[in-house]
């Protein structure tokens, strides 16, 4: 499987947190040939189904990968001498730093494109001058009149951002949305795995919605699909320069584990025990509270899910210069595959005995 290829399908398609009906539809396309069922719930999560061969009625695994990504929205039509511009609002975690500048689409009546601009700094009131930019400060300029900005956009219309995934060296990559469609590249890589693997589990895969704001396609592919297990995947920190040596890992050193609230213990067992088995190197992150990613809305759904978290490390989140080594996601999703080729009968049994211990 091509990789570079891959990820640049998925992160090169818009799909901001609420507005993910472009990237499910890749996203369908890539999964159909691995799968049995397909199906878009109602607040557009992707839902694929790959059946097992053991006995019905049989376990189900889910594994959550949230396809959309930070974004920008509308937030005021503006005109200054006969021309149209845009405030505009944040959709997720948006670090306002690194807005000026960036190349942006307006999904209005028809998709624009447009930049993200201000005045300079010699234009500036000496207050202003050599200060950070606020929400105020910047407008998206589409280069129309404003009656025509007027009739293609509304308030609330959402904004993407406008960048070309790149290689940098080795098996290294930049581009923006690489949080979170490297994890929907390692689920493919996982169904890849599978496709020539016998597994008695049937497996879910589901690219969930409006993870960056609320994680709702979790909590409602949990409930809804009610699996026996799961496993969330996401991007975690890579380490860089100036970064904290606690909880970032080396970009191209090997999926992270977590430990946490949001972690079953047996579940990471399971995960360490087929790392083991593949012989890769895994390393192990922590989370002392809420693990901001999908596993606590798996995790909580219903009864309660056993819920593992993998994550791919990746420098500069949340911004347009993602980066990650492409190495960690073929292990991630070699790791998820070989897990869910030897999940059998009994494991659901040692889940719940506390049977996952050290030997």
């Amino acid at each position: 499987m091509d990789i570079f290829k891959l990820l640049k399908t998925l992160t090169e398609t818009a799909g901001p947190s609420g507005y993910e009906q472009n990237i499910a539809a890749v996203v369908a396309e890539l999964w159909e040939p691995y799968t049995d069922e397909m199906t878009t719930d109602r607040v557009g999560s992707l839902i694929a189904i790959k059946r097992g061969s053991g006995p019905e009625p049989r376990p189900r695994l889910l594994l959550a990968a949230h396809m959309d990504e930070i974004a920008l929205m509308v937030k005021q039509v503006v005109t200054h001498n006969g021309n149209g511009f845009l405030r505009l609002t944040n959709v997720g975690g948006i670090d306002i730093r690194h807005l000026y500048g960036q190349l942006v689409t307006v999904h209005g009546k028809r998709d624009l494109s447009g930049i993200i601009g201000s005045l300079p700094g010699k234009m500036l009131p000496p207050e202003r001058k050599d200060k950070p930019f606020g929400w105020g400060d910047l407008c998206v300029d589409v280069g129309l009149p404003a009656a025509k900005v007027e009739k293609l956009v509304s308030i609330g219309d959402f904004i993407s951002f406008r960048q070309p995934l790149r290689k940098l060296q080795g098996k290294r990559v930049t581009g923006k949305a690489l949080d979170n469609r490297a994890s929907v590249a390692a689920v493919t890589v996982c169904l890849d795995y599978l496709n020539g693997r016998s597994h008695e589990w049937d497996v879910v895969a589901v690219a969930t919605s409006q993870e960056e704001t609320r994680l709702l396609g979790a909590y409602t592919s949990a409930y809804a699909q009610r699996p026996d297990a799961a496993i969330a995947i996401d991007v975690g920190f890579g380490k860089g320069p100036g970064a904290s040596d606690a909880n970032t890992f080396e970009l191209g050193g090997g999926p992270v584990l977590d430990l946490g609230p949001n972690v079953h213990p047996g579940m990471l067992k399971t995960l360490q025990d087929t790392a083991k088995t593949l012989e890769m190197k895994v390393h192990i992150g922590t989370h002392t509270r809420g693990s901001g990613t999908d596993a606590y809305g798996l995790q909580v759904a219903r009864e309660g899910i056993p819920t593992g978290l993998i994550s791919i490390p990746l420098r500069y989140m949340h911004t347009m210069v993602e980066s990650i080594d492409m190495a960690d996601v073929e292990r991630s999703g070699r790791l998820m595959g070989e897990l869910i080729a030897n999940l059998d009968g009994g494991f659901l049994d040692k889940l719940a005995e506390g049977m996952m211990k050290e030997e």
